[in-house]
């Protein structure tokens, strides 16, 4: 007699929703759960002789075959019957976990969904999806595994449901309040204190070398693009040189100190805006440029710290997916833009010859397509495994010194090249302490108000990164540390300020490339998407990156001789490949693609088409209102739209089915991202 004969559920009901629950059932392997499942079907005496012997069919066809295994530890499956049958839906617990044959530990399953259904979608699937999201909140699942009875198991799910749904689930440590003074600040120092010798043990891998060579350039080219940016913005008050020092010294003392190292600093766009207009305030009230600037940041970096003292970084946990992909697609679209517009500029930029326009765009699109193919190589059924992984590590170095060697080669053809100063020193030969009795007494004072407006655009540049870096999707393992992380900001701010230096923050596609290149990735078996299975957490890459941009300095006159073209070219890999995994983009997608090609992922078998529609309508509208402010003279005020997100995304709770929207907003996704339809 098999062991399934035998076999009693503890607790078997069923729930509101119609699901029979099975509790505590202590099944050797899917054979077990199978037989089981049938065996308390046939007892309920709901289905009629045929159509349980339907259900027998289907089962006993999975038997012997693996399930839809979701993340933390809930496994699918998922089947259509033939004939007229009312929907099966079970949820068993099992009373050990279940191996089903994967030596991962993190594929070992505590309870098995079985939807059978007549139609192509269970009616039912987005409960399942749902249920399999919210086991990765720890307390969640030790309520689930706990539960004594199939009522306490419902309650459970539905209470944290109803918190997914109100941005109160799924918060981690770093983001919950402390409610003392600089508590948050100190529980971060204290989680991120044990992790700190294999931060540096880590990164000591042949990875790291790809990953430091690559973002060095990455990171490089716009310090220098935007230090002539701002050159031209602040009449030479700061420029190329006090860029790459700011860079460099903020980036290395971050990548030692910070709570998430994987973030890379940088000026991003919006700062400088912010630094140029703040020029244009000086000359027109007749104070002078940079000891103003630094009254401002003084300001800043106290109003950082008042924030951080109230655990101020929890207010991120009201940003949502919605929030982050928004804002991530608006970046990329930056780069992108900007890469095509330089690159397709050079054409009919006046005095420019036809090769030299020629071998610009030649440069620049085979950049992209050098690091764009090489980075997927690790795919490739060609050369043996280990040169695949180096050609896919070093896509992008290789892609950059490959051209750059052609550049050199046709040094005949004259190209545009890095603008960067023969010797180092200040831009106006000033000293290099500011002077800031120099501000007059009332324009001190004054300083906080535009102090007020930049410190909020430093909170949501850095936190909204980190958010982004530290995703769910990117499977990071120590975590992280907001508050320690805008602390260090904070003093960067002030110091920056008192050597007239450009102020440096979170820069988001540098930041998310960083973590891509160090990251291992498998291709998802139905949508073909590439998704992150781990990361080499550490604070060698990001720190060396910086390291290197400092000692840039002392080698400005070889820099003079990279072609600007390379650089452009890398600018778009960056933006296309930090489009990966922005779920935005994969749902804007559909809208071009035949719908009966659509890949079967969790929220469009759990969705109706037209709520996806809406949902990426809606978001689409929203990137495109960002991209106005940023374009228009009051890009200032930027910052202020993006936290607008948040309330747009609470209002949209009146027009999306709650169990909808938690779906499409949700912030972790199954490792397998849809369940696959069983033939």
């Amino acid at each position: 007699m098999r062991m399934t004969d035998q076999i009693k559920p503890i607790r078997a009901g069923t729930v509101q929703s119609g699901t029979l629950v099975l509790l505590d059932v202590p099944a050797r392997d899917l054979r077990d759960c199978m037989r089981v499942a049938a065996r308390e079907l046939r007892a309920t005496e709901t289905l009629t002789d045929e159509q349980m012997a339907e259900v027998d069919r289907v089962l006993h066809h999975h038997e012997a075959r693996s399930s839809d295994t979701l993340d933390h530890g809930v496994a699918v499956v998922h089947d259509r019957m033939r004939s007229s049958c009312p929907p099966v839906q079970l949820l068993i617990r099992l009373a050990t976990p279940l191996d089903l044959g994967d030596d991962d530990e993190a594929h070992l399953a505590r309870f098995v969904w079985i939807l059978l259904s007549e139609a192509e979608t269970h009616p039912h699937v987005a409960v399942a999806a749902e249920f399999a999201h919210l086991m990765g909140d720890a307390a969640f699942r030790a309520d689930a595994v706990a539960a004594t009875t199939v009522e306490a198991i419902e309650a459970v799910y539905l209470e944290g449901r109803d918190e997914e749904l109100h941005f109160q689930a799924h918060i981690p440590d770093e983001l919950k309040r402390t409610g003392s003074l600089f508590g948050a600040l100190r529980a971060d120092i204290a989680r991120k204190r044990p992790h700190y010798g294999a931060d540096l043990r880590d990164g000591l891998r042949t990875k790291s070398v790809a990953s430091i060579l690559f973002l060095f350039f990455a990171c490089l080219a716009p310090s220098v693009a935007f230090g002539g940016l701002l050159s031209v913005m602040t009449d030479g008050q700061i420029g190329v040189v006090e860029m790459l020092l700011s860079t460099g010294v903020c980036g290395v003392v971050y990548g030692l100190v910070s709570g998430q190292p994987l973030t890379l600093l940088g000026c991003t766009g919006p700062v400088m805006i912010f630094m140029g207009i703040l020029y244009t305030v000086c000359e027109r009230f007749g104070v002078p440029y940079l000891p103003t600037l630094a009254w401002v940041g003084l300001w800043t970096s106290a109003i950082l710290l008042v924030i951080i003292a109230i655990d101020g970084c929890s207010w991120i946990r009201f940003f949502t997916r919605f929030t982050d992909d928004t804002f991530a697609a608006l970046i990329s679209a930056i780069f992108i833009v900007e890469a095509v517009k330089k690159l397709a500029g050079v054409w009919g930029k006046e005095g420019v010859e036809t090769d030299t326009a020629l071998l610009s765009m030649l440069l620049g699109v085979g950049t992209f397509f050098v690091a764009q193919n090489l980075s997927r190589f690790r795919k490739s059924p060609y050369l043996r495994r280990p040169v695949r992984e180096f050609l896919a590590d070093f896509g992008p170095t290789i892609a950059i010194f490959s051209m750059a060697a052609v550049a050199f080669v046709l040094d005949g053809v004259e190209l545009e090249t890095l603008a960067v100063p023969p010797t180092f020193g200040t831009t106006v030969e000033r000293a290099w302490l500011v002077d800031l009795s120099a501000t007059p007494m009332w324009a001190r004072g004054a300083a906080a108000a535009p102090a007020l407006l930049l410190a909020i655009l430093l909170y949501l540049d850095q936190n909204i990164t980190v958010r982004l870096v530290n995703s769910p999707s990117n499977q990071l393992k120590k975590g992280g540390g907001y508050h320690l992380d805008l602390s260090v900001i904070a003093v960067l701010v002030a110091v920056c300020s008192l050597f007239g230096l450009p102020w440096v923050v979170a820069a988001t596609v540098r930041s998310l490339n960083h973590v891509r290149s160090l990251a291992d990735a498998t291709t998802d078996p139905v949508s073909g998407e590439d998704r992150i299975t781990a990361v080499v957490e550490n604070r060698v890459t990001g720190t060396l990156v910086h390291g290197m941009i400092l000692l840039s300095l002392a080698a400005l006159p070889v820099l003079q001789r990279v072609p600007m073209s390379v650089l452009f070219g890398l600018f778009l890999f960056m933006g296309v490949a930090s489009m990966r995994g922005n779920q935005f983009f994969e749902r804007a997608r559909l809208w071009f693609m035949d719908p009966t090609l659509y890949p079967p992922t969790y929220y469009l078998r759990a969705v109706p088409r037209r709520s996806v529609h809406v949902y990426t309508a809606i978001q689409a509208a929203c990137l495109a209102v960002l991209w106005a402010v940023k374009a228009s003279p009051a890009g200032i005020v930027f910052p202020l739209f993006i936290a607008l997100l948040v309330p747009v995304r609470m209002g949209m709770e009146r027009i999306f089915l709650p169990e909808h929207l938690a779906l499409l907003d949700a912030e972790g996704e199954p490792d397998e991202e849809a369940y696959r339809e069983l033939e």
